[in-house]
């Protein structure tokens, strides 16, 4: 998806934008317009992107523009991905600076927040096979009561990892093994679905030791 942002080289005002961007997507471009509303031409004007978070991966935070002539605009792209730990429904000001060749600054903010996965996901648990811990993870689609339960190769119960709510998005939970014999392990998640039914997703493990 591309994201239409407008920055005038005299403006003085900050502008602010709301924008959706998809869960774990890649090939999104930030697209800055860039207008030089003077009567003389611009030299050097260099766009940077500040601190922006380690889930966020743009493929540059800092862009030129040789030359722009007077009363003319100019689009400059930044392409991103979202990585899937992004937090959801949290709106992020992200804060871009344009600085002229002549030593003048303006400072831009543009405001998004990163929409909420499609669709539940239990991850094989990594590493796999493992000695002492091994970290399991999922994807929800909605804000719900999640149960995450081990259980040995007989089916008895041997550890409650999560009985509580958790937040759409990306969720990790780490099992130390260290208190149990080798073998295989069965781990089973229980989650309330988009219609208020429980649903039971379970992955083999392997402990050994």
């Amino acid at each position: 998806m591309k994201i239409l942002f407008f920055m005038t080289l005299c403006a003085t005002a900050q502008m602010f934008a709301q924008h959706t961007v998809p869960f774990a997507s890649k090939n999104n471009s930030l697209e800055l317009h860039i207008r030089n509303s003077s009567a003389v031409e611009a030299e050097k004007t260099t766009i940077e992107l500040a601190s922006p978070p380690s889930w966020l991966h743009f493929t540059t935070t800092t862009q030129t523009i040789g030359t722009l002539k007077a009363q003319q605009s100019s689009a400059i792209l930044f392409p991103f991905s979202v990585d899937k730990t992004a937090p959801v429904n949290l709106p992020l000001n992200l804060t871009f600076s344009v600085h002229s060749a002549t030593g003048e600054k303006w400072t831009k903010q543009v405001s998004f927040q990163v929409s909420p996965p499609d669709h539940f996901e239990l991850y094989q648990n990594y590493p796999n096979p493992f000695n002492p811990s091994t970290t399991i993870s999922y994807l929800l689609p909605q804000d719900t009561r999640v149960i995450l339960k081990i259980y040995n190769s007989i089916g008895q119960e041997v550890k409650t990892l999560v009985n509580d709510d958790r937040s759409a998005g990306y969720h990790q939970e780490v099992w130390n093994a260290s208190n149990v014999a080798s073998g295989m392990y069965i781990y089973q998640i229980t989650i309330n679905n988009q219609q208020g039914k429980k649903e039971f997703y379970r992955r083999k493990m392997l402990v050994v030791k």
